[in-house]
């Protein structure tokens, strides 16, 4: 028999040949009953009994969930759980399953439970609780292989719904899984958690990182961090001035007949920025839209070139990017106008500024409008811009734009290593 006829995954560890047996999912998990707790019966002080609610597994919960790593909340102690029979109580290797969402994207996300820590959870509102009684699984399998892309494409062929999606016991007992002997199954899960432990690791540091410009950004508008000339001596003191008093140029978006309509937008072209391409001080290419050139010539604002400055000025005020060498000639659209500096201004200093809790709070007291919110051009000229020197304000850039650096390439290795576990969730398993 070849490779291409056997039942075996893609990518595969040398040692192990055999064909993986294929089960359905209430061949091996037995169905316990779960509690409808609201989050009104909940709370994060006092109890005896944890609760897993279904909200949860979407938002925070690991995939692998380590009672100790997680924040669980009890069922407030004036319920009686005197009626649950213990064999409902949650235990290591079963899945909690969600069994309600709004996308399908989430339907059926599941959390698998490798450590209890002795204490006593229940499965809660909108989940089921299964327990693989019926064959032999390793800890850790379980919860990955519930990933895999032809479990998730089963599972979103079987939820029901129009609004909120839903999922019946019965139909998911009677999904595919494919699965390896035991030993297959703890070195995959041993791989996969090794890879999990490695992503971990790189969003503490990249969140450790964050923090620690937070603080520094803080202490240096506060000016509790001042820096020294090359000779070691103080700079002149701050003065604070208008936005509109730095001799800064502004311009708005395109907007009104100058609007490129949508059936104008290209796949390639000038590149057309909107507001969810700026995230965390800089531009992104995702979902990026684009115009011809003859159609960019004829806008009359919004031409980018490097260094210039740009802010969010409709719906999600007061983002901030800073245009590099790569979206010169861009243009943007009327969410957005774009700040262009003079030679006694630093850029990066002015965007490290206006991102800053000082400067959004600004942008915050400075906006108008209820349901949807903006920001005048004339609201942006009276924001107030504290000034040092030139040189302070080159020293000062180049620090947190160091720091800056720092982030985006610890960013870099974590959306890397997540796109490699993702790739070997589709390979690793049938």
């Amino acid at each position: 028999m070849t490779t291409q006829n056997k039942n075996v995954p893609a990518l595969r560890f040398s040692e192990f040949n055999e064909d993986w047996k294929e089960k359905k999912y209430g061949e091996i998990f037995s169905f316990k009953t779960t509690n409808s707790y609201s989050r009104e019966n909940l709370n994060y002080e006092t109890g005896e009994v944890k609760n897993i609610h279904y909200g949860d597994i979407h938002t925070k919960f690991k995939t692998l969930f380590d009672i100790t790593k997680e924040y669980v909340p009890f069922i407030n102690e004036e319920i009686s759980l005197k009626k649950i029979a213990e064999d409902n109580y949650c235990k290591v290797g079963d899945l909690v399953t969600a069994d309600a969402s709004e996308d399908y994207a989430d339907i059926g996300k599941c959390i698998e439970i490798i450590k209890l820590n002795n204490e006593k959870v229940l499965a809660g509102l909108h989940t089921f609780l299964a327990r693989p009684s019926l064959y032999k699984i390793e800890s850790g399998f379980s919860g990955y292989l519930m990933q895999s892309r032809k479990i998730r494409l089963q599972i979103m062929t079987i939820a029901q719904g129009t609004k909120v999606l839903g999922l019946a016991t019965g139909r998911l007992a009677k999904i595919k899984l494919d699965i390896p002997e035991t030993k297959e199954q703890k070195k995959i899960a041993a791989f996969l958690m090794a890879v999990d432990e490695k992503i971990q690791q790189l969003a503490k540091k990249k969140d450790l990182l964050e923090q620690y410009k937070k603080g520094v950004v803080q202490k240096i508008f506060s000016q509790q961090i001042r820096f020294k000339d090359d000779n070691g001596n103080g700079f002149a003191d701050w003065k604070e001035k208008k936005l509109c008093e730095l001799d800064i140029y502004i311009s708005d978006g395109n907007y009104g007949e100058l609007y490129p309509k949508s059936s104008e937008m290209k796949s390639s072209g000038v590149p057309f920025i909107r507001a969810n391409n700026i995230k965390e001080l800089k531009l992104t290419w995702d979902d990026m839209r684009f115009i011809d050139d003859d159609l960019h010539s004829t806008l009359k604002s919004g031409h980018l070139k490097t260094n210039d400055i740009l802010v969010t000025t409709r719906g999600d005020i007061g983002m901030v990017a800073y245009v590099t060498e790569e979206f010169n000639g861009a243009n943007i659209n009327a969410q957005i106008c774009l700040l262009r500096v003079n030679e006694n201004t630093n850029s990066k200093y002015l965007l490290q500024f206006l991102g800053s809790k000082s400067g959004k709070a600004q942008f915050k007291k400075l906006q108008t409008g209820s349901a949807l919110k903006q920001l005048p051009k004339k609201n942006l000229d009276c924001v107030i811009i504290p000034i040092p020197k030139i040189e302070e304000q080159n020293k000062i850039a180049n620090l947190l734009t160091a720091i800056d650096d720092k982030i985006n390439s610890v960013n870099q290795q974590l959306e890397k290593t997540q796109t490699f576990k993702k790739g070997l969730l589709q390979q690793m398993f049938i």
